[in-house]
């Protein structure tokens, strides 16, 4: 029951406060995380992401915030946006957010919208649970993505309805009708917006995780960039080939390595004995608690600097890699451990890839 450990909790908030500070320092990208929540075993204890994203911007100045992402099952899509929104102008324009369809089946049925949706994963894979939440999670997309883009918009759907059919203000209101949009004056409600309106002209998302084809030529649509935690370098390639086509096909011209982002779990250590010896306690973790989700190990970025560059330069020769993203040990790892790695890897790899 580490989750409810007196002390446990404020002691992560301080680490990560302190890894995003060091990263930022050594001249990282972005600092992400996740949603998860009911976490009494202390596993993976993230909770809300809007209030992650905040902890982490507060120990922050220039780096991303990267919320990685929303579970589609668990948020109403409208208030998703006007958080995206908020939170991007709380963060001086600095966040970046991904979307994703929820797999951990404890937490997502205590916190589903709706009661027909289920967590995904390989025990229901292919299923009508399966097909049911990618339904959902494409509308939930299309909704964020509308509030955040449009002043007033409506949305009618098999889902969400906003607003409501026919709805009418029970009371008059000049206001609405005077001074804002989307409202007759009879107080017919024609049309909603989201306050405030992002600070970002185009907030980047995210496809949280993906290891499919399907996902990834969904998130073209939006300019979505899956986070492809593969060494498969064949299959990396068809990824970024048909992201770009079915992107070029929605009318969006993207610079080449946008098409996805490349990483693995990354321990950067003197020696490759020294990173593989680091790795042990990982893959503790990823077969006590990832492994029963159906989640393998991703790409293993761990060893020397001369190891992970020759990785890198492997797969950079295969597809264009704009943005690396790594898992770090964080709660696995003493924080000297992991400053140490982030500390090397930004010093003897990060230079030799721009």
């Amino acid at each position: 029951m580490a989750g409810h450990a007196p002390g446990l909790y404020p002691r992560m908030l301080t680490e990560l406060a302190d890894y995003a500070g060091f990263a930022e320092e050594r001249g990282y990208f972005g600092f992400g995380h996740p949603e998860h929540h009911l976490q009494i075993e202390g596993f993976e204890l993230s909770g809300d992401p809007a209030l992650m994203a905040m902890w982490l911007g507060k120990h922050t100045t220039r780096m991303k915030v990267i919320t990685c992402g929303f579970v589609s099952t668990a948020n109403n899509p409208l208030a998703t946006a006007e958080k995206i929104a908020t939170m991007d102008h709380m963060l001086d324009g600095r966040f970046g957010v991904g979307l994703v369809r929820g797999y951990q089946s404890r937490w997502v049925e205590n916190y589903k919208v709706r009661p027909e949706l289920r967590a995904v994963g390989p025990w229901n894979k292919n299923s009508a649970d399966d097909d049911l939440n990618r339904e959902y999670f494409a509308e939930f997309v299309e909704v964020v993505v509308k509030a955040l883009a449009s002043e007033t918009f409506s949305h009618e759907g098999h889902f969400w309805n906003f607003p409501p059919k026919d709805f009418v203000n029970p009371h008059e209101h000049p206001v609405y009708a005077n001074f804002g949009r989307g409202v007759d004056a009879d107080m017919r409600i024609r049309e909603i917006g989201i306050a405030p309106r992002p600070l970002q002209a185009e907030i980047p998302l995210y496809g949280g995780f993906s290891a499919s084809l399907r996902t990834a030529k969904f998130w073209a649509r939006y300019k979505g960039r899956p986070i492809v935690l593969s060494g498969n370098t064949e299959f990396l390639e068809v990824l970024w080939r048909e992201w770009r086509e079915e992107a070029e096909a929605h009318g969006h011209d993207v610079p080449p390595g946008r098409e996805a982002c490349w990483g693995g779990l990354m321990i950067c250590a003197e020696t490759d004995a020294k990173a593989e010896a680091l790795l042990e306690d990982m893959r503790w973790f990823w077969r006590s608690w990832a492994e029963p989700f159906g989640q393998g190990l991703p790409e293993l970025l761990v060893g020397s600097p001369d190891t992970l560059n020759r990785r890198i330069e492997r797969v950079a020769k295969a597809v264009p890699i704009d943005e690396a993203f790594l898992l770090i040990p964080a709660g696995i790892h003493t924080p000297e451990q992991i400053k140490d790695s982030l500390d090397l890897f930004s010093r003897k790899v990060m230079p030799n890839w721009g």
